[in-house]
């Protein structure tokens, strides 16, 4: 029983509840009621999609895995309290699952894009493989460069799904004429533009957090190269830029009387950034540099939520 904990926890699940729920939401509130209002079938619905989505919380469980076994020397100096390999998993059964949950992603993609002729779905989930394997390796030690990958992949949650209906509409012109294909985009953008500025500051925050660490084992990250000063000014940078979007969307949202997304986004979205905003110029300590890193991770789970606000409006 306690290795099956271990396992949850190293593969992260709330993450990859996140993911499901992230996905799931984009399809419910974004995607179907725009197809339904021109009453067309949707081109990637039912089995099909959850195989999707079974695929994407795989391909993450199997880096959240990989990333555990690279960075093992650094988590006992940065968190030996959570370490989960070589302390409840053997590190040969952490790489053995790795394969496996990889295996089992790409191959759910590849079987998702025969069905519904989208042939590039399997190749973009081995990309992804391939990216957190070299994330894990390579590019986490790396200034800026592992923290733009991850931000990229968190953005890609919500870009596949968007991207594949886009495609199945452009590739189906006569049956999808009447969909609004900008519509479409232009949610799909808002939420993985959003998902990837708030990723990026958390990372920049986390590199803060762990600078112990990292600094142990020679990794460039930037509060190590540039100073904690630089990245708490690229992280507010980042946030200004992410509250200005989340302003003109609620502006938007007031002029189309959208009372309920609108109150949501003040309350839930802008109020929380500005918040974090505050935290993270005061914060000077490891502990208060997680705070941080926990209130954008909230941030991040309501920003999301708001998908079925505004899709109960669009």
């Amino acid at each position: 029983m306690k290795q099956i904990l271990a396992f949850f926890k190293l593969i992260r699940t709330v993450n990859l509840l996140f993911i499901a729920v992230t996905q799931c939401l984009f399809q419910y509130f974004i995607v179907l009621p725009l197809f339904k209002l021109y009453e067309l079938p949707v081109p990637l619905a039912g089995s099909l999609f959850w195989m999707l989505v079974l695929s994407s919380v795989l391909i993450a469980a199997a880096g959240y895995i990989i990333n555990d076994y690279f960075d093992l020397n650094i988590d006992r100096v940065n968190k030996p309290a959570k370490l989960v390999v070589d302390k409840h998993i053997r590190r040969r059964w952490a790489i053995i699952w790795h394969f496996l949950l990889s295996i089992m992603g790409v191959m759910l993609g590849f079987y998702v894009g025969w069905k519904i002729s989208v042939f590039w779905i399997g190749l973009a989930n081995f990309s992804c493989v391939v990216a957190l394997w070299f994330y894990s390796t390579t590019f986490k030690k790396k200034l800026l460069t592992g923290n733009i990958l991850i931000s990229i992949l968190t953005a890609w949650v919500v870009l596949i799904v968007g991207f594949i209906q886009h495609y199945r509409i452009i590739a189906s012109l006569d049956l999808y004429a009447a969909v609004d294909r900008s519509k479409l985009l232009r949610f799909t953008f808002l939420y993985a533009g959003f998902a990837f500025i708030i990723s990026l500051v958390r990372e920049v925050v986390k590199d803060i957090e762990d600078m112990e660490g990292d600094a142990k084992y020679h990794c460039r990250t930037m509060p190590i190269a540039w100073g904690v000063m630089v990245a708490k000014i690229f992280s507010g940078t980042w946030l200004v830029v992410l509250l200005a979007v989340v302003l003109m969307v609620s502006m938007y949202m007031l002029q189309l009387a959208w009372w309920i997304p609108f109150f949501y986004s003040v309350l839930l979205i802008f109020l929380p950034l500005l918040l974090v905003m505050r935290l993270l110029s005061r914060a000077r300590t490891t502990r208060q540099f997680h705070q941080v890193s926990m209130y954008i991770k909230i941030v991040m789970f309501t920003g999301i939520l708001s998908m079925a606000m505004i899709g109960m409006h669009g």
